[in-house]
């Protein structure tokens, strides 16, 4: 360790303690003003709530397709992800979330090209991008699109 690599230390600064006597800066109405909405307990009105006029949300037209609700979600594996396995071994989807490479396998498993593979390895999953599947078949590998 040298003199330039130092840090300083995480502060101690004890948190605000509102509502305890005047004396502390924060008492009486503990940083919530005179009365109104938002001094109330339970107070304060929901995100977007424009006080009682025609939100911004609801003004604007809404025209067209939205394709958000059938979207397909792939969960992303990076090549240097699979290095992890033994040579010749069948790599799935379900294979990966029990390794802990993925939590979840959503709509499927998209093979990224980023990192290097030493492995001959026959992954399986939904899509590859055009590098990973060229980095897997170079090294005598398959890249099986299910």
């Amino acid at each position: 360790m040298n003199l330039y690599e130092l840090k300083p230390g995480a502060p101690n600064k004890a948190p605000k303690r509102k509502g305890r006597g005047h004396g502390s800066g924060n008492g009486k109405t503990a940083g919530r003003g005179h009365k109104g909405q938002n001094a109330r307990s339970g107070g304060g009105v929901r995100p977007g709530f424009e006080g009682g006029q025609m939100p911004l949300f609801r003004r604007i037209p809404k025209r067209g397709f939205n394709n958000f609700e059938f979207r397909k979600v792939y969960t992303e594996v990076n090549l240097s992800d699979l290095e992890r396995f033994e040579n010749g071994t069948e790599v799935t989807a379900e294979l990966l979330r029990q390794s802990g490479v993925i939590k979840k396998i959503n709509d499927g498993i998209v093979i990224l090209g980023n990192g290097n593979l030493t492995k001959k390895l026959t992954v399986k999953a939904a899509r590859f991008t055009k590098t990973a599947s060229e980095k897997i078949e170079a090294l005598g590998g398959k890249a099986e699109v299910i």
